[in-house]
């Protein structure tokens, strides 16, 4: 299990005695809040009792900050568990997969469009994304299906069959905690205010099946067959010391995209395939941040649930071993990575086990351990 120190303090969902139970991550061990709510926060301790963050999470800022204010305080005893059985920690309502990092657009447009311009003309000016499913998002853990779908050979043979190009995006994930009213758009200087935490997320992509069906309105089987995020929720607050400015957006972005606080933030990716590391992503290269990507996904007035999901998109920056994605690192199967044990790989194969883990670097020197998220590939029966 991960390291999570004392202070990261992350939210998770495990089975006890066949009950579901909120743990918290301190150390390599985790604290039952369910049962120790009582003790800890009694005030709040009727959030807890299902098991589930959702009514956590719809509490607001000012719960979140009095009950991670308790924990802090917190002298942990025979309440820490070790090595329990973690579930998907909230009830998924909408999912939203964004495309914020400039460097994997930009790769993804020289592989596809090479005659042209890398960038389609609304990348710099808006957060472009599309809706995903929620109900095929799953924990960490849980084995990937290789789905079946349409491909369209070169020479334009239509087949039907197992992907043969299963990709991985490393992602990062924000939960909303807070809803919203329909037709009330949210500023984006709200965006800590509706958003409780972030988790890891692999967003799996069958290359073959969404190039044949993305046109004329965008990803569909190819993405929507599964979607694994980390079981731990990192609260927001646990990332002020990791906030940075991101990059520099020109043109300047609409009013509405403007943000008076910087929230990039200065995470480290780590990529690994059957235990080799592939890739090592960094999150503060993000061309588009959170807060953007909310205030975009609301401004036409959608409203937002508990529990909707929505990730950065590829993460990757301007060298090459920072690649977010096998469609960037093999450059599209032409050219095959080399792992450590002599086998090389453009896709994935069965029996291939992902794994993406990250890092905060906060501003006082500190590392905060974020998790991780993996999925092994199984084949079709």
């Amino acid at each position: 299990m991960t390291d999570f120190g004392r202070t990261t303090l992350p939210y998770c969902s495990f089975i006890l005695d066949g009950k579901r139970h909120i743990g918290v991550g301190i150390g390599t061990q985790v604290l039952d809040l369910t049962a120790a709510a009582s003790t800890i926060v009694p005030e709040h301790a009727a959030l807890f009792a299902d098991g589930s963050l959702d009514a956590l999470m719809a509490a607001g800022p000012a719960t979140w900050h009095a009950v991670r204010e308790a924990l802090l305080a917190h002298e942990p005893g025979n309440d820490l568990h070790d090595d329990v059985e973690l579930v998907l920690p909230f009830t998924v309502a909408d999912y939203v997969d964004f495309y914020a990092s400039e460097h994997h657009a930009t790769n993804v447009g020289m592989m596809f469009r090479p005659d042209g311009d890398a960038l389609t003309p609304n990348w710099k000016h808006l957060p472009i994304g599309y809706h995903g499913r929620a109900g095929t998002v799953v924990a960490s853990g849980t084995t990937i299906l290789r789905p079946s779908g349409q491909r369209r050979s070169p020479d334009g043979e239509i087949t039907f069959g197992p992907s043969t190009k299963l990709d991985i995006e490393a992602e990062l994930g924000f939960v909303v905690g807070v809803p919203s009213a329909l037709g009330t758009p949210v500023p984006i200087s709200q965006f800590d205010k509706h958003v409780f935490g972030v988790c890891l997320v692999n967003d799996w992509s069958a290359r073959d099946i969404q190039a044949w069906e993305y046109v004329p309105l965008g990803p569909f089987l190819g993405k929507s067959f599964a979607t694994s995020i980390s079981p731990w929720i990192i609260p927001l607050a646990a990332l002020n010391g990791a906030r940075v400015d991101p990059p520099t957006q020109t043109p300047p972005p609409l009013p509405y995209l403007r943000a008076d606080e910087p929230w990039g933030l200065n995470l480290e990716f780590v990529i690994s395939l059957n235990g080799i590391e592939v890739s090592r992503p960094p999150f503060a290269s993000m061309y588009w941040t959170g807060a953007q990507m909310l205030a975009h996904m609301t401004v036409n007035g959608a409203s937002l649930r508990t529990g909707d999901l929505f990730a950065s998109g590829t993460i990757s920056g301007p060298e090459t071993n920072q690649r977010g994605s096998l469609l960037e690192l093999s450059w599209n199967g032409t050219e095959p990575i080399s792992l450590a044990d002599g086998t090389t790989r453009s896709f994935l194969e069965d029996g291939d086990t992902v794994t993406i883990s990250a890092v905060a670097h906060l501003d006082n020197g500190e590392r905060l351990e974020l998790g991780e998220v993996l999925g092994t590939i199984v084949s079709q029966p």
